[in-house]
């Protein structure tokens, strides 16, 4: 199972706009967090027993989820949530810092980047945004440089990851890379 862990920040941030509860008021958020019932099936993240993947990657949650995923008791909800689904079935998981925190003794470890352009590019032709090009790879940075100074679950590259910079690749060459260094 692929699991994002950025969905689960994206549900509480959907679920705490949807409630107008203050981003900043930390209380609130997390009692609101706890609140939750929040599972992930089949790849799809469901809240209070509504399948909302879809809903998840509008151009306001893309500016709001950093400010919620910087709350650290909001990392240690989401944290716990993921290793608990880890211990009932197979997953290969994605997020910032599944490599550094989640899961600092996996078995396999990879830190996908790309160039600011390609990620915008990337972005802008998903047609999940209503913003120009430029602008998402403003939102891009601004998102990147509040993750990069979280004080828990910080982006940066465990020391035992392999790097791998996807800007001139295709998703084929990404998986290839991968499953080269994948001893099965």
């Amino acid at each position: 199972t692929f699991l994002n862990s950025g969905s689960f920040y994206r549900a509480i941030t959907f679920s705490l706009l949807n409630s107008n509860i203050n981003l900043f008021d930390e209380k609130a958020v997390t009692d609101h967090a706890l609140s939750l019932n929040i599972e992930y099936v089949n790849s799809r993240l469901i809240l209070n027993g509504v399948d909302v993947e879809d809903k998840l990657h509008t151009d306001e949650i893309d500016e709001k989820v950093s400010v919620v995923s910087s709350i650290l008791n909001i990392r240690h909800i989401v944290n716990d949530k993921i290793r608990l689904l880890a211990k009932k079935i197979s997953i290969v998981c994605e997020g910032r810092d599944m490599t550094t925190v989640v899961f600092p003794d996996a078995e396999y470890k990879f830190y996908l980047d790309a160039s600011i352009e390609t990620q915008a590019l990337r972005r802008f032709k998903q047609g999940v945004s209503n913003l120009s090009l430029e602008k998402i790879k403003i939102s891009i940075q601004k998102r990147d440089e509040l993750d990069k100074n979280k004080v828990g679950g910080a982006l940066k590259i465990a020391s035992d990851a392999i790097y791998i910079d996807t800007s001139d690749l295709t998703i084929d060459q990404v998986c290839e890379i991968i499953l080269s260094k994948i001893h099965i």
